[in-house]
C-alpha cells in the first residue's frame, strides 16, 4: 500500500535547475524529472555534485519554485520536495502545469 500524501504521475519532463554544489560553486543544468506530484519529483541525469538538504531552483516552462534535496542515489538521481509556500511547478490542477504537457505529447 502506498503511504504517499499525494498522487504521482509516472512520466518524464525536462526541467532547468540551478543552485550551488557542495564545493560552493554555482551550477545550472537541464535535467529530467519523473514520478512527479504537486510538491515533489525525482531528478534524473543530475551531474552537479550536490548533497541532501541543499536547495535548488527548478523551472518547468514558466513555472519556477525552490525544492530541497531529500535523498540522492549513486546513479545520479535525487528526490526533491518543494519548500513550504512554493507554488506547484508540476501542478496536477486543471489549466496549468501537467495538463499542458499532456496536450503536447505526441504532436511531433
Amino acid at each position: 500500500m502506498d503511504r504517499r500524501k499525494e498522487r504521482r504521475l509516472d512520466l518524464e519532463l525536462p526541467v532547468r535547475i540551478w543552485g550551488v554544489d557542495r564545493m560552493a560553486r554555482p551550477f545550472a543544468e537541464m535535467v529530467r524529472v519523473r514520478n512527479v506530484s504537486n510538491h515533489g519529483a525525482i531528478l534524473t541525469g543530475l551531474r552537479a555534485k550536490v548533497q541532501t538538504g541543499e536547495v535548488l531552483d527548478v523551472q518547468h516552462g514558466a513555472a519556477r519554485a525552490q525544492f530541497r534535496i531529500v535523498w540522492l542515489s549513486l546513479s545520479g538521481e535525487a528526490g526533491i520536495e518543494a519548500l513550504a509556500m512554493e507554488p506547484p511547478v508540476f501542478s496536477m490542477g486543471i489549466g496549468i502545469g501537467l495538463p499542458k504537457v499532456f496536450e503536447t505529447v505526441g504532436t511531433g
